[in-house]
């Protein structure tokens, strides 16, 4: 096991609802900023009057991931004074199936033991060793859960699906790096359907374009907006339960309803995400082959990712000599000489800016 490996997991807390009906931060090791406390209090689901019995949720602040695990107690003599409880867990990566597997052993070891010291020591044990194991909870390896197959994980073929046609939006807006708000009632939807967005551009593997759960406060969406800040991460595809982030003109490029399965582009973006028949011709094969049933969704990214890398090719066939190990730096004017249709060279230069290939 790797050192950067193991040592991705940053925390563990505990909040419990006391049978007054308050929800309350009680534990920690080793610590969370006030902040991350207050955001993670605000997404745990024991504010509810009837929170789920047992429930999993993820998402990410300021580039730290959380994963957040309900529990309701029952009948259990060492948790007399409480309903429910949620173990929080905080990490560096993105991996929603290695954390709730984690996070279903330390759950069963404080029902049990009602106590958050056998809960550090596992922890511990992840953190130094990555892996934990006892006779009744079994065994958690850190190296059963890949980061590639949390990746591949979600379904290309549902957002397909949904779409159809419309997903070439999804596609260029993803390729240019743009701003993608996506609403949805249910957390879980939200959670299926924006994990799934960045396998459509796989050549950049970048899973922290993903904001799962983001609440419509000031707090949070000035985290979202700072995403904007540096080119090289300007993007984002971000999850809202609250309808009134449509009226947030200045949260997005690309709003997608998943509830009615609807797509619009602000006025601000429409030339941006202007499309062509390259466009089209993409999104005909992505459809194509999301209707084909002998088709697996790892094979549609493949191909799609293959689609990507022509495209790429194209481009760094305008680029001057670079130095070993840099990207190529795209000569505009070569670009503008291939006279190109309007909407493909755009498409074309935005792209450059996006993979940071353009002169400067």
């Amino acid at each position: 096991m790797s050192v950067p490996e193991v040592h991705l997991i940053l925390s563990i807390g505990l909040i419990e609802k006391d049978r007054n009906g308050d929800a309350l931060w009680v534990w920690c090791y080793p610590s969370v900023t006030a902040e991350l406390r207050e955001i993670l209090l605000r997404k745990c689901p024991l504010h509810q009057e009837r929170p789920p019995p047992h429930s999993f949720l993820y998402g990410q602040h300021n580039r730290v991931w959380f994963y957040i695990a309900a529990n309701q107690v029952e009948e259990v003599p060492v948790l007399d004074k409480i309903t429910h409880f949620c173990v929080v867990l905080t990490a560096k990566d993105f991996n929603p199936e290695k954390y709730a597997a984690l996070s279903r052993i330390l759950s069963r070891i404080y029902m049990k033991q009602g106590s958050p010291v056998p809960m550090m020591e596992s922890y511990l044990s992840v953190l130094t060793k990555g892996a934990c194991s006892n006779e009744e909870n079994g065994t958690f390896l850190c190296r059963d859960y890949d980061q590639r197959r949390a990746f591949l994980s979600s379904s290309v073929k549902e957002v397909v699906s949904q779409f159809g046609m419309e997903t070439i939006i999804l596609y260029t807006a993803l390729m240019l790096k743009k701003r993608i708000v996506v609403f949805h009632p249910k957390l879980e939807a939200l959670q299926e359907f924006t994990r799934a967005l960045p396998a459509f551009v796989w050549h950049r593997q970048d899973w922290s374009i993903v904001h799962p759960y983001v609440h419509l406060i000031q707090v949070e969406t000035i985290t979202l907006q700072n995403c904007t800040v540096c080119l090289s991460c300007s993007g984002y595809v971000a999850g809202f339960t609250d309808p009134d982030v449509s009226n947030r003109l200045d949260l997005y490029d690309v709003y997608v309803n998943l509830a009615e399965r609807n797509i619009t582009v602000s006025q601000n973006a429409k030339e941006a995400l202007a499309l062509g028949k390259l466009h089209k011709d993409i999104g005909q094969m992505i459809v194509q082959l999301a209707e084909d049933p002998e088709t697996s969704d790892n094979q549609i990214i493949k191909d799609i990712n293959g689609k990507t890398r022509e495209i790429l090719s194209t481009l760094s066939s305008f680029a001057e000599s670079s130095k070993e190990g840099e990207k190529p730096s795209i000569n505009v004017e070569l670009l503008r000489q291939k006279k190109f249709a309007p909407v493909t060279e755009q498409f074309l230069f935005q792209l450059a800016a996006a993979e940071q290939m353009l002169q400067t």
